[in-house]
C-alpha cells in the first residue's frame, strides 16, 4: 500500500511548492514514521497521514535551512485534519520529473525512482548500466531540479518513455507496475490531443493480454510460440486493436503505433506459424525508420527470418553490435533454423550466460542442451521464434 501512496503525497508536497529533492526526502521520511508508528496504530485515511508527516518533516527540514526565511510562509499551508484530497497527482508528477530542465534519460531515470517506486538496482537494469552510473545519474537529475519550480508540464515523448519503461518492468513480473502504467497511460491518452499515447496504451493492452500465458506452473518462461491462446485475454486485445485504429486513422505515425500494429498481428494469429510474418517485416520497416533503434532493427532481423529464411536473417542481422542485448540470442535461433546446429548450441550457451532473468536462462540452456544431447542426424527442426512483440 505505502508504494500506491507514495506518488500521490509526494506530488501534493511539490504542487504545494516544495523543492523536488527535499519533498522526495521529506517522504521517505514520513514512510519509516509510517513503518514505525502503523502496526501498533494504524490511521483511518492512510494517505492524509502521510501528507501531514511528510509536509511537517519538510517544514522542519526547510527551517534548518538557510533558505529559511524565504520558505517559512509554506508553514502556513500546513493541512487541516482530516482526509486528504481525493484528487490523483501521479500523473501530474510524472509530467513534472520530464521537466525541460532534465535531459530525457535523466527524467526517466528520475521518475522511475520518485514516482515508479523503484530501486537503483532495477532502473539500472532497465537502463543496462552499472548501479553506481545510475545512482549518480538521478542524484545529478535531483540537484538540476533543486530550487527550480516544476510549473511547467513536461515533454510528452518523455513521460511515454517513462510510462513504457515501467510497463516493461512490471511486465517482467520483478515490479508488478503494468496495471499502474496502464492506468496512466489511458489517462494520459485521454488528457492529450496525439495519437501516440493511444499507440502506447494500445501496445500495452496487447502485452498485458498475453499475461496469462507467459509462465508455466513452475515459473519457467514460456515462449510465445509456445503460449497457450486459449488464455489469451480476447477483451483485452478486441480493446487495444480498436484504440490502435482509432490512432492509425489520424495519420500521425509513430513508434509507440508501429510497435503496436506489430503485437496486433502476433494477436490475430490463430496459431504461431500463421504470423503475417511478410507484414510484420514492413512495421518493422516502419519502426526503422521512425527511430534507427538497433533494438527494432534486431527485431526485424528475427521477423525476415520468418518470412524469407534463415540465411536472409542472418544478412539482416550483419552490421549490428554483437553487444546488443539478445543478440546472441537471435543469432543463435538463426542458426537453429539455417542447420547450422553446433554454432547455433554455441551461442544458445553463451545467450544463456548473458540473460537478464533466470527465466530466459533457463529456455537457452534448454535449447544448447536440446542440439548438444542429440546425434547430428537426429537434431529436429528449430522451433518458431520464442520471442515476439
Amino acid at each position: 500500500m505505502l508504494r500506491e501512496l507514495t506518488p500521490g503525497v509526494l506530488g501534493i508536497l511539490v504542487r504545494r511548492g516544495a523543492d523536488f529533492a527535499a519533498a522526495e526526502d521529506a517522504v521517505q521520511d514520513a514512510l519509516l514514521d509510517a513503518l514505525r508508528v502503523w502496526p501498533a496504530d494504524p490511521p483511518r485515511d492512510p494517505r492524509g497521514w502521510l501528507v501531514t508527516a511528510a509536509w511537517r518533516r519538510f517544514l522542519d527540514a526547510t527551517r534548518a535551512d538557510a533558505a529559511r526565511r524565504r520558505r517559512e510562509d509554506l508553514a502556513d499551508r500546513e493541512p487541516d485534519p482530516g482526509p486528504a484530497p481525493a484528487a490523483d497527482d501521479t500523473l501530474g508528477l510524472y509530467f513534472l520529473c520530464a521537466h525541460p530542465v532534465l535531459s530525457p534519460n535523466s527524467a526517466v531515470a528520475l521518475t522511475l525512482r520518485a514516482v515508479g517506486g523503484l530501486t537503483t538496482r532495477q532502473i539500472a537494469r532497465a537502463y543496462l548500466v552499472p548501479e553506481a552510473t545510475m545512482a549518480q545519474r538521478i542524484s545529478r537529475a535531483k540537484r538540476t531540479l533543486s530550487g527550480v519550480r516544476l510549473d511547467r508540464p513536461g515533454d510528452v515523448a518523455t513521460v511515454l518513455r517513462v510510462l513504457y519503461l515501467v510497463f516493461n518492468e512490471g511486465y517482467s513480473g520483478d515490479v508488478d507496475l503494468a496495471a499502474e502504467a496502464i492506468r496512466l497511460t489511458r489517462r494520459l491518452a485521454a488528457a492529450v490531443d496525439h495519437p501516440e499515447p493511444a499507440g502506447l496504451l494500445a501496445l500495452m493492452l496487447l502485452h498485458h493480454a498475453r499475461r496469462a500465458a507467459r509462465t508455466a506452473p513452475d515459473g519457467s518462461l514460456v515462449p510465445l510460440a509456445e503460449q497457450d491462446r486459449g488464455r489469451w485475454d480476447t477483451a483485452a486485445i478486441a480493446e487495444g486493436i480498436g484504440i490502435l485504429h482509432g490512432a492509425l486513422a489520424r495519420d500521425r505515425l509513430g513508434e509507440y503505433q508501429a510497435q503496436a500494429a506489430i503485437a496486433a498481428l502476433h494477436a490475430d494469429a490463430p496459431t504461431a506459424r500463421e504470423t503475417d510474418w511478410p507484414q510484420i517485416v514492413e512495421w518493422y520497416d516502419e519502426l526503422v525508420a521512425l527511430t534507427g533503434s538497433p533494438v527494432a532493427r534486431l527485431n526485424r532481423a528475427v521477423a525476415v527470418g520468418e518470412a524469407d529464411g534463415p540465411r536472409a536473417g542472418l544478412a539482416a542481422l550483419a552490421g549490428l553490435d554483437p553487444d546488443l542485448p539478445r543478440y546472441t540470442a537471435v543469432a543463435a535461433w538463426l542458426h537453429d533454423r539455417a542447420g547450422d546446429r553446433a554454432d547455433a548450441a554455441q551461442l544458445y550457451a553463451e545467450a544463456a550466460h548473458r540473460a537478464p532473468n533466470l527465466a530466459e536462462r533457463t529456455h537457452l540452456t534448454r535449447q544448447a542442451a536440446r542440439l548438444n544431447a542429440a546425434p547430428p542426424d537426429r537434431r529436429g527442426p528449430a522451433e518458431p521464434w520464442p520471442g515476439g512483440a
